[in-house]
């Protein structure tokens, strides 16, 4: 069929054609933040889960449904290595320039601008990542006392304030937030539990791998209490059969029920993936409906690709020695495995392995969904590692 009308979408947080299973999700989130406009009590949302399961997708779409309500909204993806700091530093300046939207500067938005301006003034001398400079006169003593709990509570509220002035809310979105450091994560939670205590309109949310559930929980254990961890996960199958077939339909194309099954089968109700075998079967096909053949070889191109591209990219940050790792686990199955499992294949003691054990956790290729147990974040990624590796000790 002609490939220029292929509706389905694959792609690192790009929006598919039909968003199905996740309306309860996005009604939640706007709810919460309605009521932390209003000076109401709420707690903002968190996503987590494994990699390809819409949870970027998701924060896309609720931020750009608050954005459109009016909230002073910003949306960044925190990267490995970055300090947190330099992380909030350019979003924070967007939010203050946002805020008057040409109208007077009024006095609640003049102390966050020096309370931005002392910040990043303190912080550009311990950290050597931030880069931006700032147009606003810091006033002394404000945010700029060199510790982070104080200078980021302090900047988090004086912002809080200069919305609550301007009628509105400031909403952070962060995506891959297991990527900030425990110690900066302590203080951003704690700036943010400092103005939800105020009842201040500023609030965040964020996404991440399945460890960030317990990293918050280490760095404040009152987490739990200011935010809702939302895990989101594969498609049932009214949503995974809707995700696929609904885009095709709107083009006048069915599929055959073997040809859902095997997609099905094949994907585990996994959204990336669904919009893969979607792209693939559609581009393979004569004609509608798209049939059972069409979709086996769909499979066959979708998991060739899959390991070019999705899979390899994660593949070449690994040491030889993470790769056996990742390895012994794919002997084991999809998981999750009980560590001693695991460094029983390696033929190593459980703390010998340990170190590696911690490294892909930091690097987010794996994570530990109850104590001893070690899981894939990228899910049939067992399956490639065996394709890759077919022998245990290559």
């Amino acid at each position: 069929m002609d490939p220029r009308k292929n509706p389905y979408a694959p792609g690192a947080g790009t929006p598919p054609p039909e968003l199905a299973g996740r309306d309860a999700w996005i009604e939640r989130a706007a709810i919460a933040l309605d009521r932390i406009r209003s000076g109401r009590s709420a707690r903002s949302l968190i996503l987590h889960g494994l990699r390809g399961v819409g949870k970027t997708v998701l924060l896309n779409r609720i931020e750009v449904d608050a954005e459109a309500r009016g909230f002073a909204s910003v949306k960044i993806e925190a990267p490995e290595g970055r300090s947190l700091p330099a992380l909030l530093i350019p979003i924070l300046r967007v939010i203050l320039l946002r805020l008057d939207r040409g109208q007077r500067v009024r006095a609640a938005l003049g102390i966050a601008r020096k309370a931005f301006a002392g910040f990043v003034n303190a912080w550009k001398i311990k950290y050597k990542d931030i880069e931006i400079s700032t147009e606003f006169e810091p006033e002394r003593g404000l945010a700029d006392s060199g510790h982070l709990d104080i200078d980021l509570t302090e900047l988090l509220t004086s912002i809080g304030h200069a919305a609550r002035e301007y009628d509105t809310a400031v909403a952070l979105f962060i995506d891959e937030l297991q990527y900030v450091r425990d110690d900066e994560l302590a203080s951003l939670i704690r700036a943010l539990h400092e103005a939800s205590q105020r009842q201040l309109p500023i609030t965040m949310l964020a996404a991440g791998l399945p460890q960030l559930i317990g990293q918050m929980g280490r760095a404040k254990s009152y987490a739990e209490r200011l935010f809702e961890f939302v895990q989101i996960d594969r498609l049932d199958d009214h949503a995974a059969r809707a995700a696929l077939c609904i885009p095709a339909k709107k083009e006048h194309v069915d599929f055959e029920p073997l040809a859902i099954k095997e997609i099905l089968d094949q994907t585990q109700g996994y959204p990336y993936f669904l919009q893969e075998w979607g792209r693939h079967a559609w581009n393979l096909a004569d004609a509608s409906p798209i049939s059972r053949s069409d979709a086996e070889r769909a499979t066959t191109l979708a998991l060739a690709e899959l390991d070019d591209g999705f899979f390899r990219v994660r593949f070449d940050r690994l040491t030889r020695a993470e790769k056996r790792y990742l390895r012994a686990m794919a002997e084991l199955g999809a998981g999750p495995h009980r560590s001693g499992d695991i460094a029983e294949r390696l033929r190593m003691t459980v703390t010998s392995a340990a170190p590696l054990r911690n490294r892909l956790i930091a690097k987010g290729m794996i994570y530990s969904p109850a104590h001893g147990d070690t899981a894939f974040t990228v899910p049939l990624f067992d399956g490639f590692m065996k394709r890759i590796l077919p022998k245990m000790d290559a």
